[in-house]
């Protein structure tokens, strides 16, 4: 079984957003949720969101199919941060000059799986 989810346009450079992918990539996805909480990084809840959303798709996909469905099997099978648009916004500076502000996003995709046994295939 196999769910994915993603979020766009997350106003957080790409940069900030990998250092707490990171943290919970390959672990198991309620793992991963709880370490997230607890996190102080500003993006760890959108990313904890994301993981809740990819666990229920499973969890409906799973409905839909008419499997088993345990929640603790599942594990991040990868997660990934890509960068989105660039907003570029002007501030004004001494003697009628202007610097240039970049307002960076991110795209972030997540995949959860259970892990395929050995004797089934």
């Amino acid at each position: 079984m196999e769910a994915k989810a993603q979020t766009r346009y997350v106003r957080v450079t790409a940069q900030k957003a990998r250092r707490v992918v990171n943290l919970v990539r390959g672990q198991n996805a309620s793992e991963a949720i709880s370490t997230l909480r607890f996190q102080p990084q500003a993006v760890a809840t959108d990313v904890r969101k994301l993981i809740e959303s990819a666990v229920a798709n499973a969890r409906v996909k799973a409905d839909a199919a008419g499997e088993r469905f345990d929640e603790s099997e599942l594990v991040i099978t990868s997660i990934t941060v890509d960068e989105g648009p660039t907003m570029k916004r002007i501030q004004p500076r001494a003697q009628g000059r202007a610097n240039r502000i970049l307002k960076r996003t991110s795209h972030i995709n997540v995949t959860v799986a259970t892990p395929v046994k050995e004797g089934a295939k």
